[in-house]
């Protein structure tokens, strides 16, 4: 990782880097033959405002599109506001040829930063939306010593068969006491390749709490890092993702813990229809001096069909002695004792299937505590069922 990475520096080092192959560990499981940006231009469709996945009382809302950013709300005291052209990136790797072209090439970008002490009551609102080609889309947030505040990202497409390439780089900075609740969903259409990169820097005491949510795309690859840099940093990540049809999402995680007395706690749930495929690669790194250290991280999936299938790799490297650490991961099909009872009480088999989609996401929703974001994850997790 560099100190810092300018636009100059990022178009220098994209010349540079392949696009990645299976032959990369980390891309093993994610095949981008087929993936052509040059080949994704405007297919037809009027461009618009997608509606949105959660209707809220916020405090600030901003509206992103290939054309420009648009600052609806804004609350006083707070910078929400365009990110400027030669904004450097401290925490994005230059390794990662996604990203580096994210930084080469993004126009329409914002910066959110919540003042030492301030206390946001709504949630800050982003509104995402591709209407087809590509975009570049990059925001970085700063919570300063002892802010409080709630962050949803809502990306998603114009219309159902929109295709495009999309490309999400995110930098959170979490100062200390600070408490940040980011919510990131994605509902982009399968037709659209999604690339996103997503890093946070904690400090003494800060929260973190990060919600994910996956549905749409094509193909493609989303990174979920953070670093635990100072003492009694604390970090929890839930994310909850379906697919179906011919569509492949790709999660990487990484907790890395570089200080004493650390938490992390990482938990994805994921529902597999038809012929969808899923990795979820997770890693925890302690560091030699992060005594103390608390870290778990899980990965649990439910197939819905014989054709699904879905890769779960957990890994730890623990250079410290005095830590705690654990991970699971399990795999399994819809209980056909479940389905029978359910359906034997008079229901239809989608109303028996998403009532046990319910079940198997529930404590991975229990986790949320925003209720509107709880709400509409669920309801978007049932609606993938189709109706009988």
């Amino acid at each position: 990782m560099t100190d810092t990475l300018t636009r100059e520096a990022a178009t220098k080092r994209f010349d540079q880097l392949p696009l990645p192959t299976t032959a990369d560990e980390h891309w093993r499981f994610t095949d981008l033959r087929g993936f052509d940006p040059a080949a994704l231009v405007q297919n037809g469709h009027a461009q618009g405002q997608s509606p949105a996945m959660l209707d809220l009382d916020v405090a600030g809302r901003a509206v992103v599109t290939e054309n420009g950013i648009e600052i609806v709300d804004a609350p006083d005291g707070v910078t929400f506001e365009p990110l400027p052209a030669d904004y450097p990136a401290t925490i994005v790797p230059d390794d990662d040829r996604f990203a580096v072209e994210n930084l080469a090439r993004w126009t329409h970008g914002l910066l959110v930063h919540v003042p030492k002490g301030v206390e946001l009551e709504k949630p800050l609102y982003v509104q995402v939306v591709s209407n087809g080609g590509s975009l570049y889309w990059r925001m970085v947030v700063r919570a300063d010593e002892g802010a409080r505040f709630t962050l949803i990202e809502d990306l998603s497409s114009a219309g159902e068969d929109t295709l495009a390439y999309t490309n999400a780089v995110v930098e959170l900075f979490v100062e200390p006491s600070a408490k940040l609740e980011y919510v990131s969903l994605q509902n982009l259409s399968k037709e659209t390749w999604h690339f996103g990169r997503h890093r946070a820097l904690l400090q003494r005491d800060s929260e973190l709490d990060w919600v994910l949510g996956g549905f749409g795309s094509k193909r493609g690859k989303v990174w979920i890092e953070n670093d635990l840099v100072g003492p009694g940093a604390t970090s929890r990540v839930t994310g909850a993702y379906f697919a179906d049809g011919d569509q492949h999402l790709d999660y990487d995680t990484f907790q890395e813990h570089a200080a004493p007395n650390t938490e992390s706690d990482f938990a994805f749930k994921g529902a597999l229809r038809e012929r969808a495929t899923a990795v979820w690669r997770g890693m925890i790194r302690v560091e030699e001096d992060a005594q103390k250290t608390n870290a778990y991280q899980e990965n649990r999936n439910l197939l819905l069909s014989d054709q699904a299938h879905a890769d779960s790799i957990p890994g730890l490297e623990i250079m410290a002695n005095d830590v705690r650490c654990t991970h699971g991961a399990t795999l399994g099909r819809v209980d056909r004792e479940e389905l029978f009872y359910l359906m034997a009480r008079g229901l239809s088999r989608s109303e028996a299937e998403r009532l046990i989609v319910r079940g198997f996401f529930q404590d991975v929703l229990d986790r949320i505590e925003l209720e509107p974001v709880r709400e509409a994850l669920g309801e978007a997790l049932e609606a993938r069922i189709p109706q009988a």
